[in-house]
Formats: C-alpha cells, structure tokens, sequence
C-alpha cells in the first residue's frame, strides 16, 4: 500500500467519521441540503487561491466562514430559515466560481482530487476533524432542545442564536475538509446519506450519531479504495459506496419488516 493511499484513508476516515457526526443533526433539524449547498460557496475561495497563487482551501474556509456568518446574521434580521438563505446565494456563488476558475484546475474543485495529499494535509484533517467531533458533541443538547422548542431551549438558559450560529461554523469546516476528497459538488454527500442510512435503522440517538458517524467512515474510505483500484476520480466513488450502504440499509430494513 502507498504512502499516497495511506494518507489519503486516513483524510477519508477522518473526515467521513466527522460529516457523519455532524449530519446526524443536520438530518434531524432537516438541514441536509444545508451542507451541500453551502459547498458550492466555497467554489469562489478555491478560484481565488488558484488564480492568486496561496492555498486554495484557505480560501474555501474563508468563503466558507463569511458566507456562514452573513447568513446567520441575515437568519436574526429577516427571521427566513437557513435553508431559504443558503438557496438563494450558492447558485451565485457556483455561477461565479465556475466562471473565475482556471479551466485546467476546475475538474479537480468539482469532483476533488486526493492524489495530492501531504502529511500536513493528514495531520491537519486529522485535528480538525477530531475538534468538529468534540465541537458538535458539546452543543449536541443544545441543538436538539431548540429543535423541539426554542422556548424550551431559552428556559434551560440555552442562547440559541450563538449555538446556531457555532453549528453553522461546524458545518462549514466539515465542508472544506470534504471538498479534497469529493469535490465542491459532491461533499455535501458526506453530510446527507451517511446520517439519512443511519436513521433509517437508528433506536435512539446515542446509537443514530454513531452508526452515522460509521457509515460516513465506511463510505469515505472505501471510495477512496475503489477509486485506487479502478483509477477513477474519488468523489463519484465514495458517493457511489455510500449509496450502496443506504440501499442495503434500506432493503434490509424491509427485509425485516415484511418477515
């Protein structure tokens, strides 16, 4: 096994053990398409990088960040859902981002590309990765009380404005941490079918959290397995094995029920 592949895993494992942490209460607040949304945002942060010659996942966090503050801060004023905010901004920042990328690098923020990774890029996935979990895990009450009712939330002494607005910051560096391995149009996979396999067959929500955290390990590494042994790009093969783990969750859970 490559020193390349060994990396490359552990980014996966890393970052699928993380989105699906995190996807689990984006499935609940009926989030999901939060994330893949907010993907296409970081599309312009990673043309400014490439064409302004500095790290262009710097720019995707950066993008990533202000565009969560401005829609959080728009959520307070206009009182619109985060759904209706992020909808309305990531086609422009997709058109744009298409646009102002260099052509023979826009494949590559599309659809990702792990073949490049660093020790560096491992470690710092690797911690980031490991601060989102812990992050997530300390407002998980907190996000799941304002879901049942924000009065509920206010009366426990919960200020639900800052948590959402920590939970949207999640969400973001979840989302950058993806893109090198699924692409800008791919990550928000990694927060959505991991999380919707795990629901599926989920008792309570100790157990929901960690078979979605599971299944985004399972579908991000063995995407990245299948995408060394059949040298095709990564991000369709990841998505691809975590459709396979929904199906069969699925068919199993039918399975079940009719016998």
């Amino acid at each position: 096994m490559s020193e390349i592949l060994i990396l490359s895993i552990i980014i996966a494992i890393s970052a699928g053990l993380a989105s699906g942490y995190l996807g689990s209460l984006m499935v609940l607040e009926k989030m999901a398409l939060v994330g893949d949304a907010l993907s296409h945002v970081a599309l312009p942060g990673l043309a400014l990088g490439l064409i302004f010659n500095f790290n262009p996942f710097i720019g995707a966090f950066i993008t990533l960040y202000l565009s969560a503050i401005v829609i959080w801060h728009l959520g307070r004023v206009t009182r619109l859902g985060f759904e209706t905010l992020i909808g309305a901004v990531f086609t422009l920042a997709l058109a744009v981002g298409i646009l102002i990328t260099p052509e023979p690098e826009l494949l590559e923020a599309l659809f990702g590309n792990i073949s490049s990774v660093t020790h560096v890029d491992a470690i710092i996935t690797v911690l980031i990765s490991a601060a989102s979990v812990i992050l997530t895990r300390m407002i998980y009450r907190s996000i799941i009380l304002s879901l049942i009712s924000e009065e509920l939330a206010f009366s426990n002494g919960i200020k639900v404005a800052r948590t959402n607005l920590i939970f949207l910051l999640l969400v973001s560096t979840i989302v950058a941490i993806g893109i090198k391995i699924t692409g800008t149009l791919l990550v928000g996979f990694l927060v959505i079918v991991p999380a919707a396999a795990a629901r599926t067959i989920s008792q309570n929500l100790a157990r929901y959290s960690l078979t979605s955290s599971a299944f985004g390990v399972f579908s991000a590494s063995g995407g990245i397995l299948l995408s060394n042994y059949l040298n095709l790009p990564p991000g369709p093969l990841v998505v691809l094995t975590g459709i396979s783990i929904f199906a069969a969750v699925v068919i199993l859970k039918m399975f079940r029920k009719n016998f």
